[in-house]
Protein backbone atom coordinates (compact mmCIF):
# COMPACT_ATOMS: atom_id res chain seq x y z
CA UNK A 1 0.00 0.00 0.00
CA UNK A 2 1.11 3.46 -1.19
CA UNK A 3 1.18 6.03 1.73
CA UNK A 4 -0.46 9.30 1.13
CA UNK A 5 1.90 12.04 -0.32
CA UNK A 6 2.24 14.93 2.59
CA UNK A 7 3.05 18.27 1.34
CA UNK A 8 4.81 20.68 3.71
CA UNK A 9 4.61 24.45 2.69
CA UNK A 10 6.79 26.65 4.49
CA UNK A 11 5.37 29.96 3.49
CA UNK A 12 5.48 33.91 4.94
CA UNK A 13 6.73 37.20 4.62
CA UNK A 14 10.16 38.30 3.13
CA UNK A 15 13.25 37.47 4.85
CA UNK A 16 11.70 35.19 8.05
CA UNK A 17 13.60 32.01 6.67
CA UNK A 18 11.64 29.95 4.59
CA UNK A 19 13.88 28.26 2.70
CA UNK A 20 16.79 27.31 5.41
CA UNK A 21 13.81 25.95 6.98
CA UNK A 22 12.15 24.20 4.25
CA UNK A 23 15.94 23.07 3.35
CA UNK A 24 16.41 21.50 6.76
CA UNK A 25 13.35 19.98 7.64
CA UNK A 26 13.65 18.17 3.94
CA UNK A 27 17.18 17.32 5.39
CA UNK A 28 15.86 15.74 8.43
CA UNK A 29 12.38 13.90 7.20
CA UNK A 30 15.16 12.82 3.75
CA UNK A 31 12.43 14.23 1.56
CA UNK A 32 13.01 15.98 -1.44
CA UNK A 33 11.84 20.36 -1.01
CA UNK A 34 10.85 22.62 -4.25
CA UNK A 35 12.76 25.95 -4.20
CA UNK A 36 10.81 28.64 -4.70
CA UNK A 37 10.71 29.27 -8.33
CA UNK A 38 10.46 32.92 -8.88
CA UNK A 39 14.07 33.50 -7.59
CA UNK A 40 15.41 31.91 -10.88
CA UNK A 41 12.96 33.27 -12.74
CA UNK A 42 13.46 37.10 -11.49
CA UNK A 43 17.10 36.21 -11.14
CA UNK A 44 16.63 35.86 -15.18
CA UNK A 45 14.91 38.98 -16.04
CA UNK A 46 16.82 42.16 -17.36
CA UNK A 47 13.50 44.32 -16.14
CA UNK A 48 11.40 45.15 -12.97
CA UNK A 49 8.78 42.06 -12.98
CA UNK A 50 5.08 42.74 -14.32
CA UNK A 51 1.60 41.32 -13.53
CA UNK A 52 1.91 38.77 -16.54
CA UNK A 53 5.30 37.83 -14.71
CA UNK A 54 3.75 36.13 -11.51
CA UNK A 55 1.15 33.93 -14.19
CA UNK A 56 4.77 32.88 -15.74
CA UNK A 57 6.18 32.53 -12.25
CA UNK A 58 2.88 30.73 -10.98
CA UNK A 59 2.99 27.90 -13.80
CA UNK A 60 6.56 27.42 -12.81
CA UNK A 61 6.17 26.80 -9.19
CA UNK A 62 3.38 24.48 -10.12
CA UNK A 63 5.27 22.27 -12.85
CA UNK A 64 8.29 22.20 -10.53
CA UNK A 65 6.16 21.21 -7.39
CA UNK A 66 4.25 18.80 -9.57
CA UNK A 67 8.25 17.27 -10.58
CA UNK A 68 9.31 17.49 -7.31
CA UNK A 69 6.07 15.28 -6.39
CA UNK A 70 6.97 12.19 -8.76
CA UNK A 71 9.86 11.72 -7.57
CA UNK A 72 8.59 12.05 -3.93
CA UNK A 73 7.99 8.76 -1.64
CA UNK A 74 5.64 10.20 0.97
CA UNK A 75 6.64 13.75 2.03
CA UNK A 76 7.49 17.03 -0.13
CA UNK A 77 8.63 20.23 1.64
CA UNK A 78 7.72 23.58 -0.50
CA UNK A 79 9.63 26.68 -0.10
CA UNK A 80 6.22 28.74 -0.99
CA UNK A 81 3.11 27.95 -2.84
CA UNK A 82 0.64 29.86 -4.58
CA UNK A 83 -0.46 32.05 -1.86
CA UNK A 84 2.69 33.95 -1.52
CA UNK A 85 2.21 34.71 -5.44
CA UNK A 86 -1.01 35.51 -4.42
CA UNK A 87 -0.37 38.38 -1.53
CA UNK A 88 2.40 39.91 -3.91
CA UNK A 89 -0.24 40.51 -6.78
CA UNK A 90 -2.85 41.78 -4.51
CA UNK A 91 -0.22 43.80 -3.05
CA UNK A 92 1.14 44.91 -6.01
CA UNK A 93 -1.37 45.18 -8.69
CA UNK A 94 -5.01 44.68 -6.61
CA UNK A 95 -5.76 41.65 -8.41
CA UNK A 96 -4.49 37.92 -8.89
CA UNK A 97 -5.22 35.95 -12.03
CA UNK A 98 -7.90 33.72 -12.29
CA UNK A 99 -5.91 30.44 -12.61
CA UNK A 100 -3.61 31.30 -9.88
CA UNK A 101 -6.88 31.74 -7.80
CA UNK A 102 -8.16 28.02 -9.14
CA UNK A 103 -4.92 26.26 -8.59
CA UNK A 104 -4.87 27.82 -4.79
CA UNK A 105 -8.70 26.01 -4.76
CA UNK A 106 -7.52 22.60 -6.29
CA UNK A 107 -4.20 21.91 -5.00
CA UNK A 108 -4.10 19.91 -1.52
CA UNK A 109 -1.31 20.50 1.32
CA UNK A 110 -1.35 18.86 4.46
CA UNK A 111 0.44 21.22 6.83
CA UNK A 112 1.52 25.13 6.60
CA UNK A 113 4.00 26.53 8.65
CA UNK A 114 3.96 30.20 8.73
CA UNK A 115 7.81 32.04 9.48
CA UNK A 116 7.25 34.66 11.81
CA UNK A 117 9.03 38.21 11.07
CA UNK A 118 11.16 38.00 14.65
CA UNK A 119 14.68 37.44 12.67
CA UNK A 120 16.66 39.96 11.38
CA UNK A 121 16.08 41.26 7.87
CA UNK A 122 18.70 39.67 5.86
CA UNK A 123 19.57 42.30 2.98
CA UNK A 124 19.04 40.70 -0.95
CA UNK A 125 18.37 42.34 -4.42
CA UNK A 126 14.67 40.59 -4.84
CA UNK A 127 13.63 41.39 -1.41
CA UNK A 128 11.39 44.91 -1.59
CA UNK A 129 10.00 45.34 1.93
CA UNK A 130 12.78 45.82 5.00
CA UNK A 131 10.29 48.76 6.36
CA UNK A 132 8.83 47.19 10.38
CA UNK A 133 5.87 48.40 9.53
CA UNK A 134 5.79 46.75 5.94
CA UNK A 135 6.99 43.54 7.65
CA UNK A 136 4.51 43.94 10.22
CA UNK A 137 1.72 44.00 7.12
CA UNK A 138 2.63 41.30 5.70
CA UNK A 139 2.60 39.15 8.45
CA UNK A 140 -0.82 39.84 9.08
CA UNK A 141 -1.56 39.06 5.74
CA UNK A 142 -0.46 35.78 5.65
CA UNK A 143 -1.86 35.05 8.66
CA UNK A 144 -5.57 35.69 7.95
CA UNK A 145 -4.57 33.82 4.49
CA UNK A 146 -3.71 30.65 6.40
CA UNK A 147 -7.04 31.65 8.56
CA UNK A 148 -9.06 31.61 5.54
CA UNK A 149 -7.27 28.54 4.23
CA UNK A 150 -8.93 25.49 5.82
CA UNK A 151 -5.79 24.04 6.01
CA UNK A 152 -3.53 22.81 9.20
CA UNK A 153 -1.10 25.63 9.66
CA UNK A 154 1.66 26.94 12.66
CA UNK A 155 3.19 29.91 13.67
CA UNK A 156 7.10 29.28 13.51
CA UNK A 157 9.13 31.60 15.68
CA UNK A 158 11.84 31.89 17.57
CA UNK A 159 15.94 31.21 17.58
CA UNK A 160 16.80 29.09 14.16
CA UNK A 161 17.07 26.20 16.27
CA UNK A 162 13.42 26.57 18.24
CA UNK A 163 12.28 27.15 14.65
CA UNK A 164 13.49 24.19 13.43
CA UNK A 165 12.41 22.32 16.10
CA UNK A 166 9.08 23.30 16.56
CA UNK A 167 8.71 22.55 12.77
CA UNK A 168 10.09 18.78 13.06
CA UNK A 169 7.67 18.65 15.93
CA UNK A 170 4.51 19.82 13.79
CA UNK A 171 5.98 17.93 10.72
CA UNK A 172 5.42 14.70 12.82
CA UNK A 173 2.33 15.40 14.58
CA UNK A 174 0.78 15.60 10.70
CA UNK A 175 2.61 13.00 9.84
CA UNK A 176 1.24 10.40 12.22
CA UNK A 177 -1.92 11.68 13.05
CA UNK A 178 -4.76 8.90 13.24
CA UNK A 179 -6.94 9.22 10.30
Amino acid sequence: MHNPMHKIVIIGPESTGKSTLSQELAAHFNAPWVPEYAREYIDQLDRPYTFDDLLAIAKGQVKLEDEMAAEAEDKLFCDTDLRVIKVWSEHRYKQTHEWIKQQIQTREYSLYLLTAIDIPWAEDPQREHADPAMREYFMQVYENEMRASGVPWKKISGTEEKRFKTAINCVEKCLFKKD
